[in-house]
This record gives C-alpha cells, structure tokens and sequence, in this order.
C-alpha cells in the first residue's frame, strides 16, 4: 500500500524523533556508568578596573532669534449672496377625497367537535431476571513500590555554579 505524499514529512519526523531519543537514553546511560570525577579548582574572579570619569563643557547658550514681522492680510469684502424669492405653494384642491367602502366582516365557520378515541396502553413485557455473576479472586500478587524521593540529576561540571562552602 503507497503511503500519500503528504504524510511522508509525518513519517519522518516520527522516524527522526524516535533515533534522536534513543541516541538521547544511551548518552545518559554512559554518564551515569561514568565515575564521578574530583571537581575541577575554583576559579578567581577578575577584578574590573575603575574608569575616569569624563568632565564635559558646559554647553553654549542659545542665541536668540528675531522676531518674524508678517504682511497684513488683504481685506477682500466677502460677496453677498442674492435673496429668492419665497415660493407659494398652490391652494389645496376643494374636491373631497372618495370614501372607502367598509368591508364586510368575515365570520369563521364553527370548528367540528369530533372525540379522539382513547386507545389501550399496552403492558410492557416482564425481563427475566438474569443469575448473579461472580467474579473470580483478584491474585495475591504485591503491588510495585512507588519512589518517594526524586533522584539527583548529574550536573555538567563546567556550565553548573560551584557550591558555596
């Protein structure tokens, strides 16, 4: 059966992180077959020298600006706007409005007063009772022992602090 091509990236990844965690077990199975090794000496800090201080000068004070004189504005009069004429809306039309004719009223015919006939209800068949199961006993054996205290993890010498004494 061909696998489709979209999986394949799937089935590589999950090849890929299977060899990666075994080759992950193995390298923590050599450290911890490993001797514990005396740790290496204590290092001294450097000590980091003082610098001098820089002095500044003091910066230069701000010449001031003149004042910018701007031109008038020219005094264009606005043109005026013309005046309409009021509009006069035409006298109403003396003929009335013809009347709507009133409806009849609609009356429904009386609903028919048929019995619904009541059926029987049937009695539900009795289950026969099925035999008590027993289960056989659970075997004695013991239960596995949980670990109660979290073993240490070995540290890399050269990337973990050195303990203070």
């Amino acid at each position: 059966m061909a696998v489709p091509f979209k999986h394949c990236f799937m089935l590589y990844f999950l090849v890929a992180l299977c060899l990666q965690s075994f080759e992950t077990s193995e390298a923590a199975r050599n450290l911890l077959d490993t001797p514990a090794a005396a740790p290496p000496p204590a290092l001294s800090l450097p000590t980091i020298p003082t610098l001098p201080t820089a002095t500044l000068p003091p910066l230069p004070s701000m010449p001031s600006l003149p004042k910018p004189t701007l031109p008038p504005l020219p005094s264009t009069p606005l043109p005026t706007q013309p005046t309409l004429p009021k509009a006069t809306l035409p006298p109403l039309s003396s003929i009335p409005l013809p009347t709507l004719p009133s409806l009849p009223k609609a009356t429904l015919p009386p609903l028919p007063t048929t019995q619904i006939p009541s059926l029987p209800i049937p009695t539900l068949p009795t289950l026969p009772t099925a035999p008590k199961v027993t289960l056989p006993p659970l075997p004695s054996t013991p239960l596995p022992t949980i670990p109660t205290t979290i073993p240490s993890i070995p540290t890399i010498p050269s990337l973990s602090p050195q303990p203070s004494n």
